[in-house]
């Protein structure tokens, strides 16, 4: 089993041998992202492994086939990069649904607090002996209503740390699967809540689920959590929002445009992103690089979960619900519901 992996980090490698080792598994690591530009590098190998900003369009899924790849490991929950429309009946694609839920809620509550308290500028301040605290004035917590958006593994551990706040939580769910929340239209979520937290997948349902009307629903001074997909929120609605003073503060791990920019050192360049630029200079936001993951809990589920994935697809037995395809959740004759494959 010969696997080509693409945007490789010190990370991954060190997390993902382990289990190569254990399990007989060739990995080759390639640094690029796998873009219509570096597909070629997948020539010789059985399959490649990708992760959230890897483009796998129709153009690419073609030339993948063309090479013979059999199947595309997602290290990741998200799928929405990968055109399984094209992939159905070409190439198998796999992902990894669940690695550490904990790891994303922490974050999401921590890009919160910080923001909230302004713990960022504190430090800021006191390591130039600056001990003043204009500027710094939070609210409390408690009290607080949450409308948390999208009730799975990420967003039930996002409503227990909120709970143990004792904040309000109200939710919303396109598929209401836990009888015990307390679940509302979005139209409520954006009318009641004092905080929003964004934990559903990016689909062309949910695409720019904030926007300009959306927003124009919600309470003045209400916060965004985004640390799910960047596409889930209309960058341009935010930021009018912001300069309007009804978002009063947004705290964000992902960004529509993040694809060249997240998980890479810029320091050194010229920023052509406006957009990111405005947002980055506001003073009430805060934004982290697509590392709400990163917990050596959920790189070592993730390596786990992506190299078991490839031995249940490359073995006689295949036994894993983590194939993914177009029709997934549509067909009543699902083939993964039989723990087949699904064509």
């Amino acid at each position: 089993m010969k696997i080509a992996f693409f945007d490789t980090k010190q990370y991954d490698e060190i997390s993902f041998e382990k289990f190569a080792k254990e399990r007989n598994i060739s990995f080759k690591y390639f640094e690029p992202k796998l873009t219509i530009d570096t597909v070629e590098l997948a020539k010789g190998y059985d399959a490649v492994c990708v992760f959230v900003n890897d483009v796998l369009n129709k153009d690419v899924i073609e030339k993948l086939y063309e090479f013979g790849i059999k199947a595309i490991f997602l290290r990741c929950a998200g799928f929405n990069n990968v055109d399984v429309k094209a992939a159905f009946g070409k190439i198998h694609v796999f992902r990894v649904p669940a690695y550490s839920p904990y790891a994303v809620a922490e974050h999401a509550m921590a890009l919160y607090m910080t923001n909230n308290r302004r713990i960022h500028k504190a430090y800021n301040r006191t390591r130039e002996y600056n001990f003043t605290l204009n500027g710094l004035t939070g609210h409390d917590m408690h009290g607080k209503t949450v409308g948390v958006i999208g009730t799975g593994r990420i967003g039930k551990c996002f409503i227990n740390i909120c709970k143990g706040f004792g904040m309000n939580v109200i939710c919303y769910d396109a598929y209401p699967s836990d009888e015990t929340l307390n679940y509302v239209t979005l139209d409520e979520i954006f009318e009641k809540s004092d905080i929003i937290s964004l934990h559903c997948p990016l689909t062309p349902e949910t695409r720019h689920l904030i926007n300009e009307d959306s927003i124009k629903k919600m309470k003045k001074g209400v916060s965004i959590i985004n640390t799910s997909r960047g596409g889930l929120i209309d960058t341009n609605a935010l930021l009018k929002g912001i300069t309007d003073r009804i978002i009063g503060d947004a705290c964000l791990d992902v960004y529509e445009e993040e694809g060249e920019l997240f998980y890479e050192d810029k320091s050194g360049h010229i920023m052509n992103d406006d957009t990111l630029l405005k947002l980055i200079a506001m003073p009430n936001v805060i934004i982290t690089s697509h590392q709400a993951f990163l917990t050596h809990e959920a790189l070592e589920n993730i390596a786990d979960t992506t190299t078991q994935n490839i031995l249940n697809f490359f073995g006689d037995n295949f036994v894993t619900d983590n194939e993914v395809c177009y029709h997934c959740g549509n067909e009543q004759n699902c083939q993964k519901k039989r723990k087949q494959k699904c064509f």
